[in-house]
């Protein structure tokens, strides 16, 4: 120990540095109580929420809200903790008015720090984790019991409230698509049969429905001008017979007759030759009307197939709409409300008192000790015996030459050694 050999060394230190130590401890004290003091309680609540499974089963009625659980609620609590979310709690609830010199960044970081969110995973269904929660907790820390309980409330509240709204919304968008794709193709395939129908009027004799009667047609056609030329080969032959066997004047009276049934006979041939030719234009040109009849048709039949699968869409959309609407999907149940706390979590102002003033004594006794072993002065025999090896002959007390001052009652102030006229 240095010049410190044995317990009555270290008294006799303490009695040299009493002065010094009280000082010390008493100040130690005082910071210490002014430090527990101004040390500001903390109380904790907690509101506990389930998830709760869907009342109906996915085989018989499917929602529309995919993921899991995990996801959505971490969707929620990144929500619930944006800047504008936790500055309207905060003016709400008019925290942090008594420490005005803090920023806006500053408070919501504070408010932050103490918030804790936390999920409880659920029993996996075999070896896979889907990453369903079962239960999540929402702690809030909060100078006073009254503002942990309504601060940790209300954030269950608007935690059950945005899971609601972002399920509703989930769906109520998932049904304006499909609604949105169904009446796109109502309207294109609306466009199409417009087309197609004007395509068949356009070229109604041309359809293959018609070709068959058309090519009848041309066939009666021929037959009737197979019988104009026979009747023209008649009339022909009655002309040359006329000129032989009757009179030069009825011979004419009748050639003249000949030629105008002649020339009728001409225009009736010819108007089944035009008509003959435009049908046998029509027929030649089927083909790419058949092709283009096919493509309108291939073109109608997938809108058609495309529009049933849009409208079963639609279908599972509208249930899955009124399922989350009528909350019989999967949902939030507070199960367990903020509790008003009882006691503070954090440690009590009296014990930190305590421990502030034992540490003061402690620091101010190392203190006193670490200027004794500074000093290096031999004070007893024993210490020097101890350091040097060397047993004194004599010991010479201190002798206070000051002058002596007179203490009430008659007492005077004593020196290292006792007064003569006293003994």
């Amino acid at each position: 120990m240095g010049s410190l050999a044995s317990l009555d060394d270290f008294l006799d230190m303490l009695r040299r540095r009493t002065l010094l130590i009280i000082a010390i401890s008493m100040l130690g004290c005082v910071l210490s109580v002014l430090w527990a003091l101004g040390h500001q309680h903390q109380y904790e609540s907690a509101e506990v929420i389930q998830i709760a499974q869907p009342k109906i089963a996915d085989e018989l009625a499917r929602t529309t809200v995919e993921g899991s659980s995990a996801r959505r609620l971490q969707a929620i609590q990144h929500r619930l903790m944006a800047r504008d979310s936790v500055l309207e709690i905060i003016d709400q609830y008019d925290l942090y008015a008594d420490m005005p010199a803090l920023t806006t960044q500053e408070k919501v970081g504070m408010f932050r720090q103490s918030i804790r969110i936390e999920g409880v995973a659920a029993a996996r269904d075999g070896m896979a984790d889907d990453g369903t929660i079962s239960v999540l907790t929402i702690s809030a820390r909060m100078p006073t019991a009254l503002l942990a309980q309504q601060i940790a409330h209300d954030l269950g509240q608007r935690t059950v409230e945005l899971s609601k709204q972002n399920r509703i919304e989930n769906a109520r968008d998932t049904l304006a698509f499909f609604d949105a794709q169904e009446q796109s193709l109502v309207t294109e395939i609306a466009a199409v049969e417009d087309a197609l129908s004007d395509f068949r009027r356009d070229n109604n004799l041309a359809l293959p429905s018609s070709l068959d009667m058309r090519r009848d047609e041309i066939a009666s056609l021929n037959s009737e001008l197979l019988t104009i030329a026979r009747e023209r080969i008649e009339i022909e032959r009655a002309m040359e017979r006329v000129a032989l066997d009757e009179r030069p004047a009825t011979a004419e009276r009748m050639r003249s007759e000949f030629r105008e049934q002649l020339s009728t006979l001409d225009d009736q041939q010819e108007l089944l030759e035009d008509y003959k030719r435009e049908i046998e234009a029509l027929i030649a040109t089927s083909p790419q009307l058949e092709r283009q009849l096919g493509a309108y048709e291939r073109q109608l039949a997938q809108l058609r197939a495309e529009l049933d699968r849009i409208h079963a869409n639609r279908l599972e959309a509208e249930l899955g709409f009124k399922l989350e609407a009528d909350r019989q999907s999967e949902r939030l149940m507070v199960i367990e409300e903020a509790a008003l706390p009882d006691y503070p979590i954090t440690e009590s102002r009296k014990k930190k008192a305590v421990l502030g003033g034992a540490a003061s004594v402690f620091l101010a006794i190392a203190l006193a000790l670490l200027l004794d072993l500074r000093s290096g002065i031999i004070r007893s025999s024993r210490q020097m015996e101890s350091e040097l090896g060397i047993t004194p002959v004599v010991t010479v007390p201190v002798l206070d030459t000051r002058r002596r001052r007179r203490w009430p009652f008659g007492r005077r102030r004593r020196s290292g050694l006792e007064d003569p006229a006293t003994g």
